[in-house]
């Protein structure tokens, strides 16, 4: 039995219902129609012909019409069982119709106890129908009073059961809620943390390399000012440079500006390394042909440069640096090497080396670094490109 209170797959419920309506129109209300043509007189068989007629157009009134206002359910569940009762004292004996019958009461009741109380009454007007009929001790009785037993007995089992699904659905689907929160959130903190990394590297790479220079810059200044005074100039107007680079960067980082890399990578990369010259006096090779390439390499090759230099000037005491930019099919290699002391990769922690990896390959490329103590240190970056500029 299937109780339709239940909330249960609707197609495959659908589907069940019109296969026991079928069933019941035919197995239900047909044979008592034959059996009333065939055997009964002819003052009764036509008022019974009729009342098994609107059985069938009441139950279908109730299956098939949406919206149906004037015969509700539980309305034509009492009508059926009167109906039982009236033809178990015509044919004196209705069990057939009365097991075939069961399941309406389980289909169409809302809930467990009124398909009970229903079915019982069903049963009740059919041994009483029977006995008014005098067919009381028969078959019909022994087969109403076992049909309505099991009918009770399989519908509770099925209420069970269906219950029984619904919970592990309704868990199954809270637990899936839960699932996907607890994905949706550990999504927000991994995003929250990449961006807090993003953000981190690029501070790195730009406020926190410009403020670097400044200092320097305005130590060596400070210390010349009296000897050299157009060296401090000098060293000054950098400062005032580095100063109004840093704000742009900043509002880059705030998002109150594109951040737009001017010119070929080329002639990015020479500016910084004039740059870097004028400050430091450090002497720098280069090998910088034109190679056209998308704004997001220009930026990682530049970011890398920024930072090698950086590291040469704070941490190696080079005195001379190599810079070679190289163009390849697969892709652009940027090399930059100093004489400086060297140091054991192994043993870096700093974040300048970690920012440089994850920046190359958020592009699908790759850093390796090479050093070892008093043999200077050799970067090598490479970026695959797609050709366009």
């Amino acid at each position: 039995m299937i109780t339709a209170s239940q909330p249960t797959d609707r197609s495959q419920l659908r589907r069940l219902h019109l296969w026991y309506s079928a069933l019941w129109l035919v197995f239900g209300l047909v044979p008592p129609a034959i059996a009333m043509v065939v055997d009964l007189p002819a003052e009764t068989k036509s008022w019974s012909l009729a009342l098994l007629a609107v059985l069938g157009l009441c139950y279908a009134a109730v299956r098939f019409v949406p919206g149906n206002l004037v015969l509700r359910p539980q309305a034509f569940l009492a009508l059926l069982a009167i109906g039982l009762g009236v033809q178990a004292y015509v044919l004196k004996g209705g069990a057939a119709m009365f097991i075939i019958s069961l399941p309406q009461f389980w289909i169409l009741a809302a809930g467990p106890r009124r398909a009970i109380a229903l079915s019982g009454a069903a049963a009740l007007a059919c041994l009483a129908g029977g006995a008014a009929a005098g067919a009381f001790l028969t078959g019909n009785t022994v087969f109403t009073c076992i049909g309505y037993a099991a009918g009770v007995l399989i519908g509770l089992l099925m209420n069970w059961y269906i219950r029984q699904s619904d919970e592990r659905a309704r868990r199954l689907s809270a637990e899936l809620e839960e699932t996907q929160r607890q994905l949706a959130e550990a999504n927000r903190r991994e995003g929250a943390a990449q961006e807090r990394q993003r953000l981190a590297r690029e501070i790195h790479d730009t406020l926190a390399q410009g403020f670097a220079s400044i200092i320097v810059l305005a130590e060596a200044a400070r210390a010349g000012i009296a000897a050299s005074p157009a060296k401090s100039s000098q060293q000054l107007l950098s400062i005032e440079r580095t100063a109004r680079e840093n704000l742009a960067e900043a509002r880059v980082l705030v998002g109150s500006a594109p951040h737009v890399v001017q010119g070929s990578v080329a002639q990015s990369l020479r500016r910084t390394l004039d740059r870097f010259v004028e400050d430091t006096g450090l002497a720098v090779s280069a090998e910088l042909p034109d190679i056209e390439c998308d704004q997001q390499t220009r930026i990682a090759l530049l970011r890398c440069t920024q930072e090698s230099l950086a590291n040469a000037r704070k941490h190696a005491a080079a005195s001379t640096i190599g810079v070679v930019l190289t163009p390849h099919p697969h892709g652009i290699e940027l090399e930059i090497t100093d004489d400086g002391r060297g140091f054991v990769v192994g043993r870096s922690r700093g974040f300048g080396l970690d920012g440089m990896r994850k920046r190359l390959a958020d592009l699908g490329g790759e850093l390796t670094v090479t050093s070892s103590p008093g043999d200077g240190t050799r970067v090598l970056a490479m970026i695959p490109t797609n050709d366009q500029g």
